[in-house]
């Protein structure tokens, strides 16, 4: 069962020890949340019957505060519990103590799908009404114009690095557990697993200061033979007539295959297997090749997004490795169909750059980023010309860098820490969502500054620069949507600097 509740306003929180503060960060934060679309997603999954459920309000304003604090589900209750700015945020009528517990947090997690993440991402994006040509009811396309940045990086999980070795003892432990479970329950005599003989092979090797490779394949060896022999085991029990629960039906679906690719891979000689298992307990997780200095393989899920002046879309979230260029047309097609026209230039890494999206681009008058084929120019000017554009393309991509690294280091994107595989898409639809609005909040702020400079200094603007960028900031407030309180945050906010931020965002506090 769902209630329908209205969104709280400032002026009515219950506060005994005073009135809560306008300028607050979470107050102005608060006001820039699409909670209407959060709201009509949420209510879509109940039925009228059974006991009322939390708001959506309070469930993705308890994943967004979660997200910027970076705290556990425990510590964000206590959070709660002790700043009225956070109830408020939740939308608590009045203070008080917290009203759920730290195990509610895995339910708002699995309630936002990765459908209701990209509606409310894509509600917290100022919109724009197609361009069309002045004084013409042609049905022609408009021009190209504006930028779009593609790029795609990894949200590493919270699991072990996987080794060969650590993963087949996991299996063969979890293989001499069922056989545990089903001896207790059929009344059996737990058969000879030697269980003792194959931990000592298993830690005769980690902890063995040099692994040679012919200790690396024996040991592998002698735990496949172990867990055959348990598998084996397992096998005989339910031919007698024992019956697996729905949870050790799957644990042993995982050994299986966990058993099948490691034998595979020994008998073979090779390090390297499709969908290929890095952990026993988020089987989901796939190694991803990302080629970094700093790691050159990552094991989680493969994040692709799209950049539009700032604000960051999902354009594929996937566990599986796959190419980001696949994706290339879909991106730019949802562009056209956002905003009625192809971008003027996309900005992308050389691995976008095939012969297909090259022939897709010179159709539709797009501008990939990067060098042309074939020969360079003969004519100096123009080698010139299209080194300096080259190199500015490639200092307008960082933006995306800069989204990447906040997402990472501000909102937990560098190591995700939730352990199942719906509840991950969620975290890092979430942590977008926080850039999104930071990035609108620091719009804000920026176009009140340059209003009162505007009062006190009309001559300014008489600098190109300045005049630009008034022009953009102006033309991205004013295009939001209505009922978002955006007229009363531009009268509460300042602007500390005139330097803007990086597109990516930063967390508030943080220079």
């Amino acid at each position: 069962m769902y209630r329908d509740n209205s969104q709280l306003r400032i002026e009515d929180f219950v506060f005994a020890y005073g009135k809560l503060d306008p300028e607050n960060d979470w107050v102005k934060l608060a006001a820039l949340v699409p909670w209407e679309v959060a709201e009509e997603r949420y209510a879509a999954q109940f039925v009228n019957n059974g006991h009322p459920a939390h708001p959506a309000r309070m469930a993705l304003g308890a994943l967004l505060i979660q997200r910027r604090l970076k705290c556990s589900d425990q510590w964000l209750v206590k959070h709660i519990g002790e700043n009225p700015y956070l109830q408020y945020f939740i939308g608590m009528k009045e203070y008080g103590p917290c009203p759920f517990g730290a195990s509610t947090l895995v339910a708002f997690r699995k309630r936002f799908s990765e459908e209701d993440m990209a509606a409310i991402l894509e509600a917290s994006i100022p919109k724009t009404e197609p361009e069309k040509k002045d004084g013409s009811d042609d049905e022609s396309d408009p021009p190209n114009s504006g930028t779009l940045i593609l790029d795609a990086t990894c949200c590493p999980a919270d699991i072990a690095y996987p080794q060969d070795i650590n993963l087949l003892d996991q299996a063969r432990e979890k293989a001499e557990k069922t056989v545990d479970e089903l001896c207790e329950l059929t009344g059996q005599k737990k058969p000879r697993m030697y269980r003792k003989r194959a931990r000592k092979d298993y830690l005769r090797l980690s902890k063995a200061k040099k692994r040679s490779a012919k200790a690396i394949r024996s040991a592998v060896r002698k735990q496949l033979q172990y867990i055959r022999r348990d598998m084996g085991y397992i096998a005989e029990m339910v031919q007698n007539g024992a019956k697996l629960s729905p949870k050790q039906a799957d644990r042993l679906n995982v050994v299986t295959t966990v058993y099948e690719q490691q034998r595979i891979m020994y008998v073979s000689k090779i390090h390297s297997i499709p969908q290929r298992i890095v952990s026993l307990a988020q089987p989901w997780v796939r190694p991803i090749v990302r080629g970094k200095a700093h790691a050159n393989t990552e094991f989680g899920p493969k994040l692709h997004i799209s950049l539009v002046d700032g604000y960051a879309r999902i354009e594929r979230l996937d566990f599986e490795p796959f190419n980001e260029s696949e994706d290339f047309w879909r991106a730019v097609e949802r562009y056209r169909e956002r905003y009625g026209c192809y971008r003027e230039r996309v900005l992308a890494d050389k691995i976008y750059r095939n012969r297909q999206t090259l022939a897709f681009c010179k159709e539709h008058g797009i501008r990939l980023s990067g060098p042309a084929l074939g020969k360079p120019p003969k004519d100096p000017d123009q080698s010139r010309q299209a080194k300096k554009q080259e190199y500015q393309d490639s200092c307008d991509r960082n933006a995306v860098e800069g989204t990447f690294g906040t997402g990472k280091t501000a909102y937990g994107l560098a190591r995700v820490m939730v352990r199942l595989k719906e509840t991950t898409a969620t975290v890092i639809g979430v942590a977008l969502l926080l850039l999104n609005l930071t990035k609108s909040l620091r719009t804000t702020f920026a176009l009140f500054y340059l209003c009162i400079l505007q009062a006190f200094f009309p001559g300014l603007w008489s600098r190109p620069y300045l005049s630009d960028q008034f022009h953009t900031l102006s033309h991205d407030t004013i295009k939001r949507g209505p009922g978002r309180a955006f007229k009363e945050g531009c009268g509460q906010v300042l602007f500390p600097s005139m330097r803007s931020a990086p597109a990516g965002g930063t967390r508030q506090g943080r220079s």
